[in-house]
Parts: structure tokens; C-alpha cells; sequence
């Protein structure tokens, strides 16, 4: 029965982690869901014999709620501060959403024009603008998505800890 408790933890962790980086999956919830699966049903320790603590669980559900806001507050700051509108934002999400089906670079790639090109269509600013509002976004992005991806990996290598 602990091998498959571990395994569905894994399981929910690797989803997770794929869901930092992809849109439409909650990545970090679903990482610590992985936490939730062994504390509450699991009987694996960490290297010096402990079992996992309400602590461990309650921080790192406080750590995934703080990067879950940050994520949604990031690109829409990011995107303000270079000048950006909405259109930038939507632009930058159709823009990976189309990406995901080339690569990772297409998703980062898709990102970006998305952003620009909905930017200069309907703002109607201006190339430079758009391509400042542009890069507002992507970098939106890029920090959004890093913080969940760390956060998810860090939450792996817990389950892992406490799996095995």
C-alpha cells in the first residue's frame, strides 16, 4: 500500500511541476497535494527516521498560496510598469497557449509576440511601445513561471524525501 501511496504523491508532484510551466494546470496545488497524499496516508520518514510534520504541510501550503498570488500579480505588474494594457497580458496567453504545441521555445516565443502584436493591434501606440509592453509581459512571465517552477521542484524533492 506505501508503494502505491508514494507512487500516486510522485505522480501528483510530476503533474505539478508540468503545471508550473504549462497554462491550465495548477502546478504548485497540485505539488503539494503530492505533500498532502503522505501525510495523510503515507508512513514514509526523511533521511533521520521523521515522519513528515503538520508544519511541513501547513508551511509549504503557505508557500504555494503566496507563489499561487505572485503568479496571477507579477505579469499584470510587470506589464503596467512598461506601459503595457490588458491586450498585452491576453496577447502574451494566446500567445503561449499556441506555443505549447511548437516547443519550450515556442511557448516563450509565442508568449512575446502575443503580446506585441495584441499590443500594437488594438493600443494602437506604436511599435516601441508595444515592444516595451512586450517585454513587460514576458518578463512577467518568465518570473511567474520560474517562482512555481522552483516552488514545484522543491516540493518533489520533499515527497521524495518522505517517499522513499
Amino acid at each position: 500500500m506505501d508503494t502505491i501511496i508514494s507512487i500516486l504523491a510522485i505522480v501528483a508532484g510530476v503533474i505539478g511541476i508540468a503545471g508550473s510551466i504549462l497554462p491550465g494546470l495548477p502546478g504548485t496545488p497540485v505539488s503539494w497535494i503530492g505533500l498532502l497524499i503522505l501525510y495523510i496516508w503515507g508512513s514514509g520518514t526523511n533521511g533521520a527516521g521523521e515522519d513528515m510534520t503538520m508544519r511541513t504541510l501547513i508551511v509549504w501550503g503557505i508557500v504555494v498560496a503566496i507563489v499561487s498570488v505572485i503568479d496571477y500579480v507579477v505579469p499584470m505588474w510587470f506589464t503596467k510598469v512598461t506601459g503595457g494594457s490588458r491586450y498585452a497580458e491576453r496577447g502574451a496567453m494566446i500567445g503561449l497557449i499556441v506555443g505549447i504545441f511548437l516547443t519550450p521555445v515556442g511557448m516563450i516565443l509565442g508568449s512575446f509576440l502575443g503580446a506585441f502584436l495584441f499590443e500594437l493591434y488594438y493600443t494602437r501606440q506604436g511599435a516601441g511601445q508595444a515592444l516595451k509592453a512586450a517585454i513587460g509581459s514576458f518578463l512577467g512571465f518568465i518570473t511567474g513561471t520560474g517562482l512555481k517552477t522552483i516552488v514545484a521542484v522543491l516540493i518533489m524533492w520533499r515527497i521524495f524525501v518522505f517517499a522513499f
